[in-house]
């Protein structure tokens, strides 16, 4: 599955636009993962262990979307984007979307 941010794909035309896709996540850290996050944000700087939540997220979210493209036969999609959004404490829906195609070479 071809996946870019871009509106075009290098050497093919766009024959046919099968609609929006998505994929949807919302994440919260475990216990653990807060305890340790909060232990590591008093050192300042990038604090890994959420760091590594929003990038599992992130990825659970995409290949969500590359699996509802696949469902609707796409050969591609474009205007990928992520979007995020906290609505309680803690807990964030992280959003993967973009125009799943058809292609023609």
């Amino acid at each position: 599955m071809i996946v870019t941010t871009g509106l075009t794909v290098v050497d093919a035309q766009i024959g046919e636009i099968l609609g929006v896709v998505r994929g949807v996540v919302v994440r919260s850290p475990n216990i653990g993962q807060s305890f340790l996050g909060s232990l590591q944000s008093l050192g300042g700087g990038n604090i890994e262990t959420f760091a590594q939540i929003c990038d599992e997220a992130r990825q659970h979210a995409y290949d969500r979307m590359v699996q509802h493209a696949q469902q609707m036969g796409a050969d591609a999609i474009i205007g990928m984007r992520y979007d995020a959004t906290e609505f309680a404490q803690s807990m964030t829906e992280v959003l993967a979307y973009g125009t799943a195609v058809k292609l023609r070479r």
